[in-house]
């Protein structure tokens, strides 16, 4: 099913249209109402006239998370607050937070395409979701939340924590679809199959709607076995909109990007030069619509790539692929390029590795090591050296396969590395400090 066929089945020719009608209007209302912009363009003798086809878009320069930092709170808002219904903000983690504004047509933008990718993703009036998202500032919960409704769906906001409450929910209120972070969704199904739910008779879970961390195919492959569900990629991030940009129908062929209000560059990560569909590059998105805040250029530090290849489900709009990673963190072992998620499906596609894994980095003397700390499925194997060993050396060579670079395997007891509710944290880089 398709949630607006006009936007969705558009042309190319007539969605390249109406992308350039979009991006002139964005382009002069974001120089005349955000101070932030108009410098950047006064600074390169760029007026927003000068953008006269798709591929002008390329002299409009880049704005990256620093710019919204810089300008906290309200520097890149384009109407009086008075005009504000909602703000969001990122964790802030790593200093300021990076802080969102939106108006009442923004909001019915954002329900609209999340709307949009909920349906894509089987979700329908008849369908109880429940979202276990942390609410709060983060605009992953009620972002889904407000699409969800939009098309008649059944909402349960039980937020993250309290997981075997979680697990109650699930079985108690006929729960259909779950909202979640990869990760939180496997430790969900952790839990209940320790509490002795059964999957057949207690739980009625048919999709799976997890984003916000990047993930392996292969996590998801285990998730949609230990949960019996069909799950989909969405993809989001609070600087454009919140979830809603882009997100998988049946066919799991990429996430169809809801292109009329937002458009997608990928670019070579070294020269930022646009790279041919299929290739990977960093993505970056132009909001055509946003109104609070519009945001040019916005670089997101997301591995993916493209495809204008049509769907089998009828929609045509452009597809990007699965996040392999973000260019922050890759990591840069030994002169080679390593993403957590290629070492995360190694693991998912071995029977005899758990659910959980951490990777740590340090340097021994001037070379750089990496460590995987990694569960294993059946406790009975700790007591067993030489069934460790075994596995240990098939990890190990599995790892190098894909990475081509030698890792240490540490194997632990099932469930002794940290779960996590919200985003996972797998990666810690020690090279900085003294090991």
């Amino acid at each position: 099913m398709i949630y607006n066929e006009k936007y969705e089945t558009m042309n190319r020719k007539d969605m390249s249209a109406l992308q350039l009608e979009r991006l002139q209007h964005i382009v002069k209302y974001a120089y005349e109402n955000v101070e932030f912009y108009k410098k950047k363009f006064d600074e390169i003798g760029l007026k927003p006239s000068d953008i006269k086809t798709l591929d002008d878009i390329r002299k409009i320069p880049f704005t990256e998370k620093k710019d919204l930092r810089d300008n906290y709170p309200y520097g890149l808002v384009a109407v009086p607050m008075d005009e504000t219904v909602r703000v969001h903000a990122s964790s802030g983690t790593s200093g300021k937070p990076t802080v969102v504004v939106y108006t009442k047509n923004d909001l019915e933008m954002w329900s609209e395409n999340v709307a949009r990718i909920v349906t894509a993703a089987g979700i329908t009036k008849k369908d109880i979701v429940q979202i276990s998202f942390g609410y709060g500032l983060f605009t992953g919960a009620l972002g889904l939340h407000q699409g969800l409704e939009k098309v008649g769906a059944t909402v349960v906001p039980a937020s993250s924590g309290n997981t075997e409450r979680q697990c109650m929910l699930l079985k108690d209120l006929g729960v259909t679809g779950l909202v979640a972070t990869p990760s939180y969704a496997m430790y969900i199904a952790e839990t209940l199959e320790k509490l002795g739910y059964d999957m057949d008779k207690d739980i009625k879970l048919k999709y799976g709607l997890f984003g916000s961390e990047a993930s392996s195919r292969e996590m998801r492959n285990e998730l949609d076995k230990k949960l019996h569900l069909f799950s989909t990629d969405n993809y989001g991030l609070s600087e454009i909109i919140g979830p809603g940009v882009s997100g998988e129908c049946e066919y799991k062929c990429g996430m169809h990007i809801n292109e009329d209000h937002f458009y997608p560059e990928v670019l070579n990560t070294d020269t930022l030069e646009p790279v041919p569909d299929g290739e990977l590059g960093e993505l970056v998105i132009t909001t055509l619509t946003k109104e609070g805040m519009p945001v040019l250029r916005y670089r997101t530090k997301d591995i993916t790539s493209l495809d204008h290849t049509p769907c089998k489900c009828g929609r045509t709009t452009v597809r990007m692929g699965r996040i392999r990673g973000r260019v922050d963190d890759m990591l840069i072992i030994r002169g080679v390029n390593v993403f957590p998620s290629q070492i995360e499906g190694v693991l998912m596609e071995m029977p005899e590795v758990g659910n959980g894994y951490e990777i740590i980095v340090y340097k021994e003397g001037y070379t750089d090591k990496l460590e995987v700390h990694v569960e294993v499925a059946d406790a009975n194997l700790i007591t067993d050296y030489h069934k460790l060993e075994q596995l240990q050396d098939k990890i190990k060579k599995n790892l190098r396969v894909v990475l081509q670079i030698d890792a240490i395997v540490k194997l632990v007891e099932p469930q002794s590395l940290k779960r996590f509710e919200g985003k996972a944290k797998r990666v810690t880089d020690l090279r900085n400090v003294y090991k």
